[in-house]
């Protein structure tokens, strides 16, 4: 596959950054010459197999069983690092959240236009999500179906937080504008865009990753916040 979600992620000029382990992070076994991730490494090695594994087909629900042996270890050393399955889907919210906000608050600081913030927001969240398939799965819950309902609670948050986001770049835009129905505006447009892009990001992952979300999204983009 061309792109795995433990090897993508963007960066705010667009270029690709991933959930990787440092460089030097393994280490060779002196007996057998293999490698083995230090202290703290094999953490992110499970989480990244995790993201893979969302990619394939037919993958709706992962065991801990079918993940230690893509690992090659046994389950009980998956839970020497995670207490639960759940916690590592955590590990995996925490990195969706940690990227996409780390990368809005960059739009915030250099974009000055209000309308311009909320449409790299959106295209952001979709390039993303089209870089990291495994973590679309995530994002739009459909990894999350079997899972404890905190991880959709957790998701939900993200995406009002998104709206929110939205929301208030495109207030700022209106007032700029002296609107006289800037707020009004600003959360409809919001909602919207933020429906919009749970719409592509859930397209993209039951088409099998084939429905790219970005498609044709300048034009689309300029029809909702026209």
């Amino acid at each position: 596959m061309t792109n795995r979600p433990d090897d993508d992620t963007l960066d705010s000029d667009g270029d690709t950054a991933g959930l990787l382990l440092p460089d030097g992070a393994a280490s060779h076994h002196p007996d057998t010459g293999r490698k083995r991730p230090k202290p703290g490494e094999r953490r992110t090695q499970i989480l990244q197999t995790l993201a893979g594994m969302l990619e394939q087909p037919g993958a709706d629900r992962v065991t801990t069983a079918a993940l230690a042996a893509r690992l090659g270890v046994s389950e009980a050393a998956l839970y020497r690092h995670f207490a639960s399955k759940a916690q590592m889907f955590e590990g995996l919210i925490e990195f969706i959240e940690s990227s996409v906000f780390t990368l809005v608050n960059q739009i915030n600081e250099r974009e000055p236009s209000g309308v311009q913030q909320a449409c790299k927001v959106v295209t952001l969240l979709l390039q993303f999500g089209e870089k990291n398939p495994g973590m679309t799965r995530v994002m739009v819950g459909d990894a999350l179906v079997f899972e404890h309902d905190r991880l959709v609670a957790r998701m939900n948050q993200f995406f009002d937080r998104i709206e929110s986001q939205l929301r208030q770049s495109l207030r700022s835009a209106g007032d700029a504008a002296g609107s006289l129905t800037a707020s009004a505006d600003a959360n409809a447009r919001a909602s919207v865009l933020t429906s919009f892009a749970i719409g592509r990001l859930q397209r993209y992952a039951r088409s099998g990753f084939k429905r790219q979300p970005t498609e044709h999204l300048e034009a689309a983009l300029r029809l909702i916040v026209a």
